[in-house]
């Protein structure tokens, strides 16, 4: 292990906690309206009222002390073409076993480290199911999220991700490794098994996007398509799907071409951030019972987060604009156009469908991603898998690896 690794515990100075209740009491409020809680406007004025309460009496130091009984650490990992090392902070925990299989848990947005929380002690633990198959498991906190640094440079974007993702596993021992990845960490461990191909043992993921069917490259595809010959959870997938084009992908658009506009209300405003999560936390997952103090503590690692709310959605522009990473000479760094994270790749793929994920496509299109060796399609679960079903999760990944044939004697 690297010897810049250092324990770290959350201190959310007593100053933040007060400017945040002070914030909360002056908030102003849209006014009432005989639609100002139908869900088809947007995230009812009732539930952010109510929650807007509960957080002014919520207790942060009892969460953080909650939170800190993870354990946490912090690195330091140099990014090529950025000119300041950055400091990454991460959740490492290690399973008894010593040649358990490394695993890299990469969060996505609206996510962050804690959504490894429920998953942890059942990829960790030998009494959690198969106690023949464990793992060592490295949750970051991604640069501009949590209590990672925020990036002060453009174009830091998917290709530098994958780069910290991986230059992490290698500052902590592991040479080889099995990602995991959902949301933005899709893009992200797609990129490590196309960078590091050498190091990437396998790589499962619970949301799993790929190519539209084309005339010219998957003829077969098309004509799947076109005699809509899907099993019934296909095409209830599809709806899914087009529902989110249609109606829940907004804030995409916002955040992959404006940020900084948005970033304001972000950064100045307790209720506008969580206003513009709790909506994705609601929508995006399958009636999953979120109760106040989980969404409040969700939502409290953003507000706390030392690069700021703002940052965290600076990545959407640069997923879509990969022509923002230069070298400083206007030499073009690794980053690649969206379509190319869709591309075959030969690392062995694990394939997670929840039913109200917000994007859920057809089996056969998943395999165009690479030699699927497992695919599991759910009968519940949404977009936040290791958080609303946590153990099919944790199953999921764990058959994945037997099937992918990654033996824990290999490890060390």
């Amino acid at each position: 292990m690297s010897s810049n690794v250092e324990p770290y515990h959350i201190a959310i100075p007593d100053s933040a906690i007060e400017r945040l209740k002070a914030k909360l009491s002056l908030a102003t409020f849209p006014s009432e309206t005989s639609y100002a809680n139908n869900r088809e406007y947007g995230v009812p004025l009732e539930d952010i009222k109510r929650l807007a309460s509960f957080w002014t009496s919520y207790d942060w130091r009892q969460a953080e002390a909650k939170i800190n009984k993870l354990p946490q650490f912090t690195t330091t990992i140099s990014v090529d073409g950025h000119d300041d090392a950055l400091k990454i902070h991460f959740v490492h925990q290690k399973a008894e076993n010593l040649s358990s299989i490394p695993l890299l848990f990469c969060h996505g947005w609206p996510g962050s480290f804690l959504e490894v929380t429920k998953i942890l002690p059942l990829l960790t633990s030998s009494e959690a199911g198969d106690g023949n198959l464990t793992f060592h498991v490295v949750a970051p906190s991604l640069p501009n999220y949590g209590f990672s640094q925020r990036t002060s440079k453009p174009g830091f974007g998917i290709s530098q991700h994958a780069e910290v993702c991986h230059k992490l596993m290698l500052q902590l021992g592991y040479n080889s490794y099995v990602t995991q990845g959902g949301d933005v960490g899709f893009f992200i461990t797609r990129a490590m098994g196309f960078l590091y191909p050498e190091h990437v043992l396998a790589s499962h993921i619970n949301f799993v996007l790929a190519a539209p069917p084309s005339p010219l490259k998957t003829p077969m595809l098309i004509l799947q398509y076109l005699i809509g010959n899907y099993t019934a959870a296909e095409k209830a997938g599809l709806e899914r799907t087009q529902w989110f084009r249609k109606e829940g992908s907004g804030y995409n658009q916002v955040q992959s071409t404006k940020p900084h506009t948005l970033g304001f209300a972000l950064a100045d405003s307790p209720i506008a951030l969580l206003a513009w999560i709790y909506e994705k936390l609601r929508d995006w997952s399958d009636d999953y019972p979120w109760t106040d103090e989980e969404i409040i503590t969700w939502i409290s690692i953003y507000y706390f987060s030392e690069a700021g709310a703002d940052a965290s959605v600076d990545l959407y522009y640069e997923i879509v604009h990969p022509e923002a990473a230069t070298n400083g000479q206007g030499g073009s760094l690794l980053n690649r156009p969206i379509g190319d994270y869709l591309k075959w790749n030969r690392i062995p793929m694990g394939l997670s469908y929840f039913p109200q994920d917000v994007v859920v496509m057809p089996s056969s299109w998943g395999r165009t991603l690479g030699p699927v060796v497992f695919e599991k399609r759910h009968e519940e679960g949404g977009h936040f898998a290791s958080v609303e079903k946590p153990e099919l999760l944790v199953n999921d990944v764990k058959n994945f690896v037997k099937k992918a044939g990654i033996s824990q004697h290999q490890q060390s």
